[in-house]
């Protein structure tokens, strides 16, 4: 979904940014389904067959997942709706389909960073400032906050 931004008045060098982010390389791990809650794993869930091209149906049908360092097959059962659309429903318990891309965060504190420019970029190339804390980034982005309402009062 495209982002919805207002046009900026000024260059970007005219601009800060401020963030706190968390990384996926070093602030998150995988996670099992368990550990995320995934509605899957905790409810069950269903394919339906139909929607499968012949290929698929026997990757879903023959799909195994790694459990207690052997591979185990995925459990479920046939089932035809009234409608004539057949599923295959897999029983709560088991990890979902996505299960390589759960991940959970590690507690690493956020990184806390400042960087000239804006969404258009950094036309001058300075380096981002990481900042050792919160109270600090906070004080950074107050401090810049007070800048802009004075040369506003200046007119």
């Amino acid at each position: 979904m495209p982002l919805n931004r207002i046009n900026p008045l000024m260059p970007s060098q005219a601009y800060k940014t401020y963030a706190v982010v968390s990384p996926l390389a070093t602030h998150w791990r995988p996670a099992t389904c368990a550990e995320v809650d995934c509605p899957h794993y905790l409810n069950g869930w269903g394919v339906r067959l139909e929607n499968l091209t012949p290929d698929l149906r026997e990757t879903v049908k023959s799909a195994t997942f790694e459990h207690q360092g052997r591979e185990v097959k995925y459990q479920y059962a046939v089932q035809t709706l009234q409608d004539g659309h057949v599923y295959l429903v897999f029983t709560a318990g088991q990890p979902c389909f996505q299960y390589k891309q759960h991940r959970i965060q590690v507690g690493r504190e956020p990184l806390y960073i400042v960087r000239d420019g804006d969404h258009r970029g950094n036309p001058r190339g300075t380096r981002a400032r990481q900042h050792l804390n919160p109270a600090t980034w906070v004080e950074d982005f107050s401090e810049h906050q007070q800048k802009l309402a004075d040369e506003i009062q200046k007119g």
